[in-house]
């Protein structure tokens, strides 16, 4: 704990045997409470080795997509009464040892969201990000900071934390299964006004870093840019989206 708040690490994997162990084995158990794996149909000996190692898993009984993996992940997290919830990938791209900051800074009341970013320090490119990716990353955070009203460095993280009245009180749910789910969580939480902190978070890129394709990227990207028309077009009352009624699907009702 920190604070006397409970701190639970959630990892949304998908074919994860070969960095699974050594990025648990960097999670501060110091002060986390408990750790959550939700494997999205992995075709691999992911969830063998989770269990071997006793973490918590929850097995999606077909591949549902990175977002709602997610879902799941934040859904059993509040339901173990989480106070903070740290969402870190499997792969070992990012450090795990930063969690003890990102929830320090959500415990602290500083803020409601942490984001550990690549791009602060100047790392990314050194860590090993294709270009196509960096470049894809400061094209995308740019636009979105205009049209967002904001100066984050990265929108585009997988290394989060988040207080639970963010995930209890955004309509999640009305977002969507697949990789944009990351942006257009970000995207409600700056539309509903909750406070977002980063981090410098050096990663690192390996073969066996999840990732996705060129095409995929290129899709990733014109979905990223309709979320922030969304979000504008809603600010100007021209139009009304589901992923910002207030009103929307919640993941849990304590």
């Amino acid at each position: 704990m920190l604070e006397k708040k409970k701190i639970v690490v959630v990892m949304p994997a998908y074919n994860a045997e070969k960095t699974l162990k050594k990025t648990y084995d960097e999670i501060p158990k110091d002060i986390v409470d408990e750790i959550l794996l939700t494997d999205d149909y992995s075709s691999d000996r992911t969830v063998e080795i989770a269990r071997k190692m006793g973490i918590d898993i929850f097995v999606h009984e077909r591949n549902k997509g990175y977002g709602a993996n997610q879902k799941t992940c934040y859904r059993e997290a509040l339901k173990k009464g989480a106070d903070v919830i740290v969402m870190l990938h499997p792969d070992y791209q990012y450090p795990p040892k930063l969690i003890t900051a990102m929830a320090g800074l959500i415990t602290s009341g500083m803020f409601d969201i942490v984001l550990g970013s690549r791009i602060l320090g100047g790392m990314a490119l050194k860590g090993g990000m294709p270009l196509y990716k960096y470049i894809f990353n400061r094209f995308l955070t740019l636009v979105e900071n205009i049209l967002l009203g904001q100066k984050l460095s990265e929108y585009h993280t997988g290394y989060r934390a988040f207080s639970k009245e963010v995930l209890l009180n955004l309509p999640i749910v009305e977002n969507s299964d697949d990789f944009v789910f990351d942006n257009q969580m970000l995207v409600q939480a700056i539309y509903f006004g909750y406070r977002i902190g980063e981090i410098t978070a050096p990663s690192q890129y390996t073969s066996e870093s999840s990732s996705i394709g060129f095409k995929r990227s290129v899709i990733y990207g014109l979905n990223v840019l309709m979320s922030s028309a969304k979000f504008v077009l809603q600010k100007l009352r021209l139009g009304r989206f589901s992923i910002f009624n207030k009103n929307g699907r919640k993941l849990f009702t304590p």
